[in-house]
């Protein structure tokens, strides 16, 4: 069973421990904070919700360019939060503890960098940034500075997938050499559009002006779990992907199948599709003595024997009258497909609400954030680079200068 001390590792690097859920509400309950948002649009209201569950936070401003979010945020908030038409006047108060930006993703570093500049820790939704320069920009301006950044990565909030990544990095499943990414959808992405002047600025994740597609929206978490798990960066992209099914003037493809390389030959690999939705969102790390399952509800390990018999290159293996090549080895057996051992845990909720929880903590107590900006970059990396491959139909090397 996964116990607090796993649960509270989810919430904070901070040095908290074990306490009653009643002490840790008043830890929290601390200093009140105000917080403004750029971009109240639906990601943007899923996490002011996750604030406000927070004691003590308030969100006193928020800036969109499209009006009739602020009614929208109103509502979510059941009080009137201070609009503003530019965002450089949100951030140019003073009155502000931190700022949230949730924008389409070419304005991240604007909006980002723009805050940081001014004095404000910043909550950034993935993916960090648009570009790689701007992603190095912000590591830059973060390491250089105070304040507290952290990155919308909220799977390492998760209290089952931080203690199922220990596991497997003490050696629970041998050897891991690949991570598998699926995230499978039956939907067109697409979101109603009150006029159709508004088109890209409500389906901006369609156009590759705004968003970098599935890489960025879906498989940047994936991609940070491929670095959490393998401990780096990166170093290699080859990616694909295609508009197949909904042909509709979209310019981001509707399926992408990516694979990144790590050092020792080690592989992420990650299948992304909008017109069928078995597989669904989950992950697989594959190790030499046996898997792990990876979902937003759980963690599921399996277990498989390692046949240590060693055969010469040209042999071939008798299995009930077939021969085959040496190429196919299982003894004899069927692969393992009975039941998983699943992690138990004692606490939990969703983890954007953790992430969201941490963020504050970290503001009230100067601590390092899990998600900080150096996770941000070795996501947006594989992100940024797989795009480009896709791009140029070739495999691509991934480097930073930060």
């Amino acid at each position: 069973m996964i116990n607090r001390r796993l649960f509270v590792q989810g919430l904070s690097a901070a040095t908290l421990v074990a306490k009653s859920a009643g002490s840790l509400a008043e830890a929290f309950a601390g200093k009140p904070m105000r917080l403004g948002i750029i971009g109240p649009g639906s990601r943007g209201k899923e996490l002011v919700r996750s604030f406000l569950r927070v004691p003590g936070v308030k969100i006193v401003a928020a800036a969109d360019v499209y009006e009739p979010r602020f009614a929208e945020l109103n509502q979510v908030c059941g009080y009137t939060v201070e609009p503003h038409k530019d965002y450089r006047a949100l951030v140019d108060r003073k009155d502000l503890d931190a700022v949230v930006v949730s924008t389409p993703l070419s304005f991240h570093a604007e909006h980002v960098l723009a805050a940081l500049r001014a004095g404000h820790s910043v909550y950034g939704e993935k993916t960090m940034a648009f570009t790689v320069k701007e992603s190095e920009e912000i590591v830059r301006t973060v390491d250089g500075g105070k304040q507290i950044f952290q990155v919308g990565h909220q799977y390492r909030y998760a209290p089952w997938i931080r203690a199922a990544i220990e596991k497997v990095q003490q050696g629970e499943i041998g050897d891991v050499t690949h991570v598998f990414g699926y995230w499978h959808r039956n939907s067109d992405w697409r979101r109603p559009v009150p006029q159709p002047s508004l088109e890209r600025l409500i389906n901006w994740r369609l156009y590759n002006q705004y968003s970098l597609g599935l890489l960025a929206e879906l498989a940047s978490h994936h991609i940070d779990i491929a670095n959490w798990v393998f401990g780096e960066k990166p170093e290699t992209a080859m990616a694909t992907g295609s508009v197949v099914e909904y042909h509709d003037g979209r310019e981001n493809d509707d399926n992408v199948q990516a694979i990144l390389g790590y050092s020792k030959g080690r592989r992420f690999v990650f299948s992304s599709m909008t017109n069928n939705a078995k597989m669904g969102d989950q992950l697989w790390i594959y190790g030499t003595k046996g898997s792990v399952n990876l979902t937003l509800q759980d963690a599921v390990f399996f277990y498989e024997p390692r046949h240590a018999e060693k055969l010469p290159a040209n042999a071939t293996v008798t299995e009930k009258g077939i021969t085959t090549g040496a190429s196919y080895r299982s003894g004899g057996e069927m692969p393992y497909r009975g039941p998983g051992k699943k992690l138990e845990i004692a606490v939990a909720e969703d983890p954007t609400a953790t992430a969201c929880r941490s963020f504050v903590e970290c503001l009230r107590t100067g601590a390092k954030p899990i998600a900080d900006v150096h996770v941000g970059l070795g996501s947006a990396l594989g992100v940024i680079v797989g795009n480009e491959s896709i791009k140029e139909k070739r495999e691509l090397k991934i480097s930073s200068t930060v």
